[in-house]
């Protein structure tokens, strides 16, 4: 059985209460139903009986995240995300897209899935920051004008430092409780290179062998959450075999996360692969997650500092994972952990939203800025690349002085005792 042959129950489900309307972004934006998960339902199902997928339809199922807030909300257990995921490929599928529109989408997909050509990128985009440029062009206006997509990319890319790469193996500080292994992933280990050094530095600290297969590939995220589905399942196949020899696969980036666990359901139909993407979905763990489970070792050290935690959607909705996260950071010494208002509405980013939606992207990011400002914190921390660079770049656009690091730099910091200035000055 397809998954588009269980489309007709997994529409029965709703009951169409409205529950997940005050907790679907683009609804809390617009307040148009058909943005809302219950319309857009209500348009699955017009279309599952004959309707075409024409360019209004496509248009509100392009609007919708899928950051799963509606399952969270949803007291009947509507599985949104699997219709969205389903729908989505119905539109890549069917829908007609423009030449434009067509050419944007495949240069996403030809890049940020690919590690080496992300890597590729790294030299002239640091030397395109660091030369000045970068002010220009945007005080310029020209990326806007030739494509808001383009000037989105542009306008989200981190600052670039110096990146370090990881040996394949880290071995465990003191006696050996676990080994693992690490998924580094592509925008991760390209624009945020830190987090995986420090998220290899905690495990082995917390007594972990870490292993980091040198050919690991993409995981196929970008792919499952954008309707890429054949795309997907390739990625996933190859994330299977490289990794099918360790127990344990820790995740630092919430989509990867997400989609690594979905597996199981994406290889459901492929009797050869079937009962190994459910045991590979099995042994996933985003690293707080797994931290959690592990227990904690090693000395926390004092980390002075205010920090406000932000919830990525692919970690607390998709994932479930809340608790451990704060737990984690409340545990060490000195630091505050404050909660941002409207914690359940997406930040905007969302995969590739941010990228082929900017305008409701920018709204999203800007509410979310005010709410993270509005803390009064020194730190933002999140479990996502994503995430980051979306917020971070929200609070640049409203002058918060604001830095913003992954939840392993911080256990990292004060493992090794950094202090509170390896953080609040962190660029990248």
């Amino acid at each position: 059985m397809s998954a588009q042959d269980d489309l007709p129950d997994l529409l029965n489900d709703c009951v169409h209460c409205g529950f997940c309307l005050p907790t679907c972004p683009t609804y809390v934006l617009w307040g148009e139903e058909m943005d809302s998960p219950r319309g857009r339902i209500h348009l699955m199902q017009q279309h599952l009986e004959g309707a075409p997928l024409n360019e209004p339809m496509a248009e509100h199922f392009d609007r919708c995240l899928g950051c799963m807030a509606c399952v969270t909300s949803c007291p009947s257990g509507v599985q949104y995300d699997r219709l969205i995921e389903i729908t989505r490929t119905q539109v890549e599928d069917e829908h007609p897209r423009s030449l434009k529109e067509r050419a944007i989408r495949e240069m996403v997909f030809q890049l940020f899935p690919y590690k080496r050509r992300l890597r590729a990128l790294r030299g002239p985009l640091r030397a395109y920051q660091k030369s000045g440029l970068e002010r220009l062009v945007r005080r310029s206006g020209v990326l806007e004008r030739l494509s808001p997509s383009i000037a989105a990319m542009e306008r989200l890319a981190p600052p670039l430092g110096k990146a370090p790469r990881l040996p394949e193996r880290v071995a465990a500080r003191g006696e050996r409780r676990a080994t693992v292994g690490m998924l580094t992933g592509c925008v991760q280990s390209e624009f945020f290179p830190g987090v995986n050094a420090a998220t290899a530095r905690v495990l082995a600290l917390e007594g972990c062998d870490v292993v980091i297969p040198r050919g690991q590939g993409c995981c196929g995220a970008l792919s499952l959450h954008s309707g890429r589905a054949g795309e997907a399942r390739a990625f996933a196949r190859r994330t299977i075999e490289t990794f099918e020899s360790v127990d344990v696969i820790v995740v630092n980036s919430a989509g990867c996360g997400s989609a690594m666990k979905e597996y199981r359901t994406l290889l459901a139909d492929e009797p050869a692969w079937a009962a190994r993407a459910a045991a590979l979905s099995d042994k996933t763990r985003d690293l707080a997650e797994y931290l959690a489970e592990l227990g904690p070792r090693a000395e926390r050290r004092p980390l002075p500092v205010t920090v406000a935690y932000h919830d990525a959607c692919h970690l607390a909705h998709a994932q479930g994972v809340r608790s451990q996260p704060r737990a984690l950071l409340a545990a060490i010494p000195e630091l505050t952990v404050r909660e941002i208002a409207e914690p359940d509405i997406c930040c905007g980013s969302a995969g590739t939203y941010n990228l082929f939606q900017p305008e409701a992207a920018g709204e999203l990011g800007d509410r979310k800025a005010v709410n993270v400002d509005a803390t009064g914190a020194e730190l933002l921390v999140a479990a996502n690349p994503g995430c980051s660079m979306q917020i971070a770049t929200a609070l640049r656009r409203r002058g918060a002085g604001i830095a913003v690091a992954h939840t392993a730099q911080v256990l990292d910091a004060s493992l090794r005792g950094l202090g509170r200035d390896a953080l609040v000055a962190r660029t990248s």
